[in-house]
């Protein structure tokens, strides 16, 4: 009885109205102009930062090792480094407050750290620039999820006041952090 309860609700769930790209009600995500639909030609190598290209995916972890031991003829330039190049920015973060300076090294530690984990998982995640504007340090970020990520991060070790906003279309993420003292 309980295997066809199972294979009902299985069958239930195969209605053709749901999609990848509907999943849990979120809006539907945007295209990345620097993405090719189709892909790219594999394996190929990004000149800028060594990431490898394989099985429609980047890679720079253990997992491409054995990838980067092999010959990779053609070299491109990956998406990432192309936004950087461009800076082409999907994602803001603006920290501001007296305690950012008084404990600006550790901040940006935190903010560099969390960049090289994001980029394990996602070479294109990557930071595009760094840079204090008045008495606020502002952060662009080639990928919406690492600006959200980076403002979590520095939120969690430093507390303070954190705000985050998505476009519409979830193209561009805006983070806003401060703490005063």
């Amino acid at each position: 009885m309980r295997n066809d309860s199972i294979s009902n609700f299985h069958e239930k769930r195969k209605d053709p109205k749901i999609s990848n790209n509907d999943k849990r009600g979120r809006v539907k995500t945007s295209t990345d102009p620097y993405i090719e639909e189709a892909g790219m030609p594999e394996p190929c190598r990004c000149e800028a930062c060594g990431a490898v290209y394989h099985n429609k995916r980047w890679y720079i972890d253990a997992d491409a090792a054995s990838l980067q031991e092999q010959k990779i003829d053609r070299s491109v330039t990956c998406p990432g480094c192309r936004k950087v190049h461009d800076r082409y920015a999907e994602g803001y973060v603006e920290l501001s407050g007296a305690y950012l300076w008084q404990h600006e090294e550790e901040i940006r530690n935190i903010i560099k750290n969390e960049e090289q984990k994001a980029r394990v998982k996602n070479p294109l995640e990557k930071i595009i620039s760094m840079e204090r504007q008045g008495d606020g340090l502002m952060i662009e970020t080639t990928e919406e999820k690492l600006a959200e990520h980076l403002g979590r991060a520095i939120n969690k070790a430093h507390q303070g006041e954190l705000k985050v906003t998505w476009a519409d279309d979830h193209a561009i993420c805006r983070v806003a952090w401060n703490r005063g003292h």
